[in-house]
Protein backbone atom coordinates (compact mmCIF):
# COMPACT_ATOMS: atom_id res chain seq x y z
CA UNK A 1 0.00 0.00 0.00
CA UNK A 2 3.01 2.21 0.34
CA UNK A 3 3.73 2.24 -3.09
CA UNK A 4 0.12 3.14 -4.10
CA UNK A 5 0.13 5.78 -1.60
CA UNK A 6 3.28 7.49 -3.21
CA UNK A 7 2.47 6.51 -6.81
CA UNK A 8 -1.24 8.80 -5.71
CA UNK A 9 0.64 11.38 -4.08
CA UNK A 10 2.97 11.42 -7.07
CA UNK A 11 -0.05 11.33 -9.25
CA UNK A 12 -1.57 14.54 -7.38
CA UNK A 13 1.40 15.88 -7.01
CA UNK A 14 1.47 16.52 -10.72
CA UNK A 15 -1.88 17.12 -11.58
CA UNK A 16 -1.46 19.76 -8.67
CA UNK A 17 1.89 20.96 -10.73
CA UNK A 18 -0.11 21.34 -13.70
CA UNK A 19 -2.68 23.44 -12.28
CA UNK A 20 -0.31 25.69 -11.39
CA UNK A 21 1.03 26.06 -14.51
CA UNK A 22 -2.48 26.62 -16.13
CA UNK A 23 -2.75 29.31 -13.24
CA UNK A 24 0.45 30.57 -14.12
CA UNK A 25 -0.22 30.63 -18.23
CA UNK A 26 -3.75 32.40 -17.43
CA UNK A 27 -2.09 35.07 -14.93
CA UNK A 28 0.46 36.12 -17.23
CA UNK A 29 -2.45 36.49 -20.16
CA UNK A 30 -4.49 38.26 -18.15
CA UNK A 31 -1.22 40.32 -16.86
CA UNK A 32 0.22 40.95 -20.52
CA UNK A 33 -3.52 42.08 -21.80
CA UNK A 34 -4.07 44.53 -18.54
CA UNK A 35 -0.64 46.38 -20.28
CA UNK A 36 -1.14 45.92 -23.87
CA UNK A 37 -4.81 47.45 -23.00
CA UNK A 38 -3.02 50.59 -20.41
CA UNK A 39 -0.09 51.13 -23.50
CA UNK A 40 -3.50 51.36 -25.57
CA UNK A 41 -5.29 53.78 -23.54
CA UNK A 42 -1.76 56.18 -23.02
CA UNK A 43 -0.93 56.38 -26.58
CA UNK A 44 -5.07 57.68 -27.24
CA UNK A 45 -4.79 60.09 -24.53
CA UNK A 46 -0.94 60.79 -25.76
CA UNK A 47 -2.26 61.18 -29.04
CA UNK A 48 -5.78 63.41 -27.93
CA UNK A 49 -3.60 65.90 -26.27
CA UNK A 50 -0.79 66.30 -28.85
CA UNK A 51 -3.93 66.86 -31.32
CA UNK A 52 -5.25 69.33 -28.66
CA UNK A 53 -1.36 71.21 -28.16
CA UNK A 54 -1.13 71.37 -32.39
CA UNK A 55 -4.50 73.02 -32.78
CA UNK A 56 -3.38 75.42 -30.33
CA UNK A 57 -0.29 76.31 -32.02
CA UNK A 58 -1.95 76.27 -35.23
CA UNK A 59 -4.97 78.89 -34.20
CA UNK A 60 -2.00 81.07 -32.24
CA UNK A 61 0.33 81.15 -35.58
CA UNK A 62 -3.22 82.17 -37.63
CA UNK A 63 -4.13 84.92 -35.12
CA UNK A 64 -0.29 86.04 -35.14
CA UNK A 65 -0.31 85.59 -38.48
CA UNK A 66 -3.52 87.99 -39.21
CA UNK A 67 -2.05 90.61 -36.53
CA UNK A 68 0.90 90.95 -38.90
CA UNK A 69 -0.64 91.14 -42.12
CA UNK A 70 -3.02 93.50 -40.41
CA UNK A 71 -0.53 95.45 -39.44
CA UNK A 72 1.42 95.26 -42.53
CA UNK A 73 -2.04 96.47 -44.46
CA UNK A 74 -2.03 99.61 -42.41
CA UNK A 75 1.21 100.57 -42.81
CA UNK A 76 1.01 99.94 -46.70
CA UNK A 77 -1.60 102.45 -46.36
CA UNK A 78 -0.17 104.89 -44.58
CA UNK A 79 2.98 104.92 -46.84
CA UNK A 80 0.48 105.55 -49.54
CA UNK A 81 -1.23 107.96 -47.88
CA UNK A 82 1.90 109.93 -47.31
CA UNK A 83 3.18 109.62 -50.99
CA UNK A 84 -0.57 111.00 -52.10
CA UNK A 85 -0.03 114.16 -49.97
CA UNK A 86 3.61 114.91 -50.97
CA UNK A 87 4.14 112.98 -53.85
CA UNK A 88 7.28 115.42 -54.81
CA UNK A 89 9.06 115.31 -51.74
CA UNK A 90 8.87 111.33 -51.72
CA UNK A 91 9.96 111.02 -55.35
CA UNK A 92 13.07 112.95 -54.12
CA UNK A 93 13.43 110.74 -50.51
CA UNK A 94 12.61 107.92 -52.65
CA UNK A 95 16.00 109.28 -54.98
CA UNK A 96 18.22 110.08 -52.03
CA UNK A 97 17.76 106.48 -50.37
CA UNK A 98 18.57 104.87 -53.91
CA UNK A 99 22.05 107.04 -54.34
CA UNK A 100 22.81 105.41 -50.40
CA UNK A 101 21.88 102.01 -51.28
CA UNK A 102 24.39 102.71 -54.28
CA UNK A 103 26.99 103.81 -52.58
CA UNK A 104 26.77 101.25 -49.96
CA UNK A 105 26.60 98.49 -52.43
CA UNK A 106 29.67 100.12 -54.51
CA UNK A 107 32.17 98.91 -50.91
Amino acid sequence: MDKQTAQGDYANVKEDLQVLRDDIAALSKTVADGHRDRANSLKDEISRETRSVLDQLRKRGDEALNRATEAGSKSVESVEHKIEERPFLSIILMFLAGIIVGKMLDR
